[in-house]
């Protein structure tokens, strides 16, 4: 009986052993299930981030080609500028070359006419003398044609002979030595000057110098009056009729030439520099207006930038620092920010977040200053935390009844405020589907 209660006191042992081991093994089953479950759940999470960022590379890496295209474009336009920019600088320096030959050009031609003009003056005034002087001429051969002809007529009465066969026959005696020659008792050789033969009243300007040259080097000579003789008068009016030279008949068309070039190049001129003007002012004018809506623009921005930081950043300040106060149309813009807690520095010096942050109130605030009917956003909420999103709604929110956002975006939150959610799912491997959904 002893044995019999012993075997039965060691099988329940047994039994108890073996349903704890049962009970161990349920547990151990129940982990590894609840294990397996987890596990399972992590791959399909797992799964899901991995198509989620694979949506994202594609998403990005269809931003990069296009910020490459929006770069290469921008090559593209810098240069055709830069093209533009020097053939507008050539054309100026072209322009500015012209105009300094023309002054140069006009100069010359105004010393040039100054020259021609006294010359003509001078020269008139010399001809009008030779005029007078012929006139006298004139009258002298009239009175001398007259006289001749009273001489002829008595020779005629008196000898039965014409003038002509009695000035022949005279020769032929001074030649025989018959008779001795009259000595004529002319007056000197200036008073010989009024009556010598001028034919051509249109004497050129060039002459007159040279005969008045000649006139007073006879004067000077002739310190002595002395009577000449007919035949030595006539010598020295040949010996100077040959020395007046050759007569310039084109001087008066060559000055009516230089005169209209002149008046020409002098209304060339002006137009020139009337031109030049005009730019002058529309450039000034241009840079005036420039100068105060970029002013006017600069300073309601920055306000608008220090209430858009504030927002964003839950405090601090911000502003926008001209570097060039002196020339604002080629001065570059600082950005000076302080976030709460932080002292005020660069932006440059600022986090990855807060440089975003700070672009969002710079970009905030020029909606603010000038909104656009529409603006995309491209993820621009991926480096905030969960506080800086709820910022970031707010200010959204506040500005939707200027501006209609399209948002791309991975956050639950800002597509909460969305009124209409367009999204890309992939219910088969390499088959995507758009969906939409509107939010009330």
């Amino acid at each position: 009986m002893t044995l019999a209660q012993q075997d039965l006191f060691q099988a329940k042992t047994e039994i108890e052993v073996l349903r704890q081991r049962l009970a161990e093994s349920k547990a151990s089953y129940a982990a590894l299930t609840e294990r397996s479950a987890a596990t399972e759940t992590d791959v399909q999470r797992l799964e899901e981030l991995v198509i989620d960022l694979e949506v994202r590379l594609a998403a990005q890496t269809e931003a990069v080609e296009r910020a490459e295209a929006r770069c290469e474009s921008l090559h593209s336009g810098i240069e055709s500028a830069e093209k533009e920019l020097a053939r507008e600088v050539e054309k100026f320096d072209l322009l500015r070359s012209a105009v300094k030959s023309g002054s140069d050009e006009v100069l010359e031609l105004r010393h040039d006419f100054s020259g021609l003009d006294e010359t003509i003056r001078t020269s008139r005034s010399e001809l009008d003398e030779i005029r007078d002087k012929v006139g006298q001429f004139k009258v002298s051969c009239a009175t001398a044609e007259a006289d001749l002809s009273h001489l002829s007529n008595s020779c005629l009465e008196a000898t039965q002979l014409d003038l002509d066969t009695v000035v022949a026959e005279v020769a032929q005696l001074k030649s025989d030595g018959a008779i001795q020659p009259d000595i004529d008792t002319a007056e000197t050789h200036d008073d010989f000057e009024e009556e010598a033969d001028f034919s051509d009243t249109e004497v050129i300007d060039d002459s007159v110098d040279a005969n008045l040259h000649l006139d007073r080097e006879s004067s000077e000579s002739a310190s002595k009056p002395r009577p000449l003789t007919a035949d030595e008068m006539l010598v020295r009016m040949r010996s100077k009729i040959d020395r007046l030279g050759a007569v310039n008949m084109m001087a008066i068309d060559q000055f009516d030439e230089l005169e209209t070039r002149h008046a020409f190049l002098t209304s060339q001129q002006q137009d020139l520099l009337d031109s030049i003007a005009a730019t002058t002012t529309a450039i000034k004018k241009i840079n005036k207006t420039t100068k105060e809506r970029f002013q006017e623009a600069f300073e309601a921005i920055n306000t608008h930038f220090q209430s858009t930081f504030s927002t964003l950043f839950g405090g601090g300040r911000a502003g926008l620092v001209l570097l060039d106060e002196a020339d604002v149309l080629e001065s570059g813009v600082d950005i000076i920010a302080q976030p709460p807690g932080k002292r005020l520095q660069s932006v440059q010096l600022l986090s990855g977040g807060e440089k975003a942050m700070c672009a969002m109130a710079l970009m905030f605030a020029i909606f603010k200053y000038k909104p656009s009917p529409f603006c995309l956003l491209d993820e621009i909420d991926a480096p905030l935390d969960d506080a800086n999103i709820g910022r970031f709604i707010d200010m959204l929110r506040g500005m939707q009844d200027h501006t209609q956002f399209i948002l791309i975006t991975h956050n639950r939150k800002t597509m909460e405020i969305a009124n209409r959610l367009y999204g890309v799912t992939m219910e088969e491997p390499g088959v995507s589907k758009l969906i939409s959904m509107q939010v009330n």
